[in-house]
């Protein structure tokens, strides 16, 4: 319900969640431990990450130590790289130290505030493990079963206020941090190559599957979101993906 590597973007994914089932599936799950999630803000799509050296091809990853959580680090994990999970305050000294050789945290916008430009050269996009990670704010289920439908109605606003707020101030400052990063800082943007990006897509696919298949709630979310995905991409690509392309002819 946070993000999956190469699924949907922040957009795609709030369409999910508030008119394709998703937020229905994600209190399904959290019923059971008396919770009631809800979406409370996205970092839109992610920056690939810090490295210490060019990645040209999927043999540069190999034997990589690379701070990644989630799905993502599994990926990695198959890709022959070694994830590494820290908390964000261990991240820049690992990274000095050599403790590790690459990371991914957010994007321009908290990168820059962490500092990591002082101990790697290289910035790569596209946040391929990233692609719209949705914050969430859990409140007890019997608190809100207890309020009267006006407050519910509040609290699930405000909830969606937040989600719409944080979105909009990191869509706002990447841009201008990582012109920061690039111009005062001299670190270096990169791409992953297309033939990279398409072995770690193929790879992504064989992980997901298999966590889906684990069990039949992950199943049965993974089919919602697949679905969902398939239908919303095509609509992406004609409507602003076809406009995005335009615009930058």
């Amino acid at each position: 319900f946070s993000t999956v590597p190469f699924g949907l973007t922040a957009d795609e994914m709030n369409a999910w969640l508030y008119n394709g089932g998703g937020l229905k599936l994600w209190e399904e799950a959290y019923k059971p431990f008396g919770l009631v999630p809800n979406p409370a803000g996205n970092t839109g799509t992610q920056m690939g990450g810090w490295f210490n050296k060019e990645i040209n091809s999927l043999e540069d990853l190999k034997g990589l130590k690379m701070r990644m959580p989630g799905l993502g680090g599994e990926v990695l994990k198959k890709a022959g790289a070694i994830p590494v999970s820290l908390p964000g305050g261990e991240i820049f000294p690992s990274l000095q130290s050599g403790a590790i050789d690459a990371t991914e945290w957010v994007g321009p916008y908290n990168d820059l505030a962490f500092g990591f430009y002082k101990v790697t050269k290289y910035y790569y996009t596209p946040g391929w493990h990233e692609p719209g990670t949705t914050m969430e704010c859990m409140i007890n289920e019997k608190a809100f079963n207890a309020l009267p439908d006006d407050l519910k109605s509040i609290v699930r606003n405000a909830m969606k206020v937040a989600n719409l707020e944080m979105l909009s101030e990191y869509t706002a400052r990447n841009e201008e941090a990582l012109q920061t990063l690039i111009e005062k800082h001299n670190v270096e943007l990169r791409h992953f190559p297309d033939e990279v990006l398409k072995e770690l897509k193929k790879l992504s696919s064989e992980v997901i599957e298999a966590e889906a298949a684990s069990d039949p709630l992950s199943s049965k979310v993974w089919a919602s979101q697949k679905a969902f995905m398939k239908q919303v991409t095509q609509w992406t690509n004609v409507g602003e993906g076809a406009f995005i392309r335009a615009r930058n002819l």
